[in-house]
């Protein structure tokens, strides 16, 4: 079992944190500590307890043991932007320090880690920190989370090699299907799992209002 996984996407909007979310349940379920981690959010709110973000939340409560918000998410940024141009208007500087000492602090009390990464693969955290900096600084292998809609075929193949050229480990991919009206849905999958170069870990299917506990049972692991 790794130590954790870094779970990211095709695309922003395609279910990574439902994804996320569902994972730690399904590590949960073999017995394992499992907590969640979004490292950097943008679009939060603030609250008497400072700027939460709705993703983060949820990776917190589908965790066992249950982290603390500040280190399940230590960049916490207000407008619904770009990573880059979110810190810029809140005017903080992204590094890795912060972000490394959270992911030490949540593994000291966990079998495992889930880090949910921000948008797609080649989204940048700043103007000098991609995401691929962060993956390889914490040492963990890549789940990918495929959006089924038309044009994942290409994206997914594309971030799949994209990943591989940066030197990373792919380990797996997670379908999920955000589009309850895609023409032949299940003929995409299918050529999804002919092309893509790892084995598929599960399919998540259409909710309006999904509970991860419950899809659990739908996503094996490595």
């Amino acid at each position: 079992m790794s130590r954790g996984w870094f779970v990211t996407g095709t695309d922003t909007g395609i279910g990574k944190s439902l994804a996320s979310a569902t994972l730690l349940h399904a590590l949960r379920t073999r017995g394992l500590r499992a907590v969640g981690m979004k490292p950097l959010a943008s679009g939060c709110e603030y609250t008497p307890e400072g700027w939460r973000n709705e993703d983060a939340l949820a990776l917190q409560a589908a965790s066992d043991p249950r982290p603390a918000y500040e280190d399940v998410n230590p960049y916490a940024l207000p407008q619904p932007l770009a990573p880059e141009l979110a810190a810029a208007d809140a005017g903080v500087e992204i590094a890795l320090a912060p972000m490394l000492d959270a992911f030490e602090r949540l593994s000291a009390h966990a079998d495992t880690v889930v880090v949910e990464g921000v948008g797609g693969w080649a989204a940048p955290l700043s103007a000098t920190l991609d995401q691929r900096d962060l993956v390889r600084a914490l040492d963990l292998p890549v789940v990918l989370v495929v959006g089924l809609r038309l044009g994942c075929i290409n994206h997914a193949r594309l971030t799949a090699r994209a990943i591989e050229a940066d030197g990373l480990h792919l380990a797996g991919w997670i379908a999920n299907d955000i589009d309850p009206h895609m023409a032949r849905a299940d003929d995409n999958f299918e050529l999804l799992l002919q092309r893509l170069p790892v084995r598929c870990w599960g399919r998540l299917p259409f909710r309006d209002t999904p509970e991860p506990a419950k899809l659990a049972h739908l996503l094996e692991t490595a």
